[in-house]
């Protein structure tokens, strides 16, 4: 499969240094210096994945992800200066699925991409071999083949990682899964620094499926071990 990546990234030099990486790994790479220009190739090009700058002229990077979000569920990676633990957890609230921080190593980068898009198009790859495939916990039906989460019929828009978790966890209802485990579906390894990432990611998910995300009836927090979803 012919993979795109879109940069949105207005220092010349990161951008060039990207693109002949990812173009030497077989990657298409499309461009702009700003976040209007990036939101026009993210509706017209068939974007795989989109790495996003935070400060960029015309749209920063927060409403560039948050438009993108109203029509997409890419992968979505923030590659930031800003390194402090707000602006993370402001980058996964609005539909990030991670969060790189500058400077960088470009082979991590292509790493993570490759690592990121093999994750996220294998969920839909493994729905492909039954027709169709679905999961229903309740009131919630995943669509594997379409990777769309429906509640009572009505789609949840979800970014990438939340649909890796839901999926993971509608798998195995009642079943409880750890952190680590959770996170292995996403980005492989766990450390200790991802515990707080991977309570945004829930808090986000009870935001979206439950109708009251401080008394969730869906995802349960079992103290000490992880989280499960419960049959409704």
């Amino acid at each position: 499969m012919d993979y795109q990546v879109l940069i949105a990234e207005d220092d010349r030099d990161i951008v060039e240094l990207l693109t002949l990486y990812l173009n030497s790994d077989g990657f298409t790479v499309f461009s702009a210096d700003n976040g209007e220009d990036a939101l026009e190739i993210a509706k017209e090009k068939n974007v795989s994945i989109a790495l996003v700058d935070i400060m960029m002229p015309k749209m920063n990077g927060y409403d560039l992800i948050k438009s993108i979000r109203t029509f997409s569920n890419m992968p979505i990676i923030i590659v930031s200066a800003k390194n402090m633990d707000n602006d993370k957890i402001l980058g996964l609230n609005i539909g990030a699925d991670a969060y790189i921080t500058k400077p960088f190593n470009p082979l991590e980068i292509v790493a993570y991409i490759k690592a990121t898009l093999r994750r996220y198009y294998q969920l839909g790859a493994q729905s492909a071999e039954k027709e169709p495939e679905r999961l229903t916990v309740g009131e919630l039906e995943l669509d594997l083949q379409k990777l769309l989460l429906r509640k009572r019929g009505v789609i949840v828009p979800l970014t990438s990682t939340e649909l890796k978790i839901i999926a993971k966890l509608m798998q195995s209802p009642e079943r409880i899964f750890t952190k680590a485990q959770l996170y292995s579906c996403i980005n492989g390894d766990f450390y200790e620094s991802d515990d707080n990432t991977m309570m945004v990611h829930i808090s986000n998910l009870r935001a979206k499926i439950e109708d009251n995300p401080s008394e969730p009836k869906y995802i349960k927090t079992v103290r000490g071990l992880g989280y499960k979803i419960e049959k409704v």
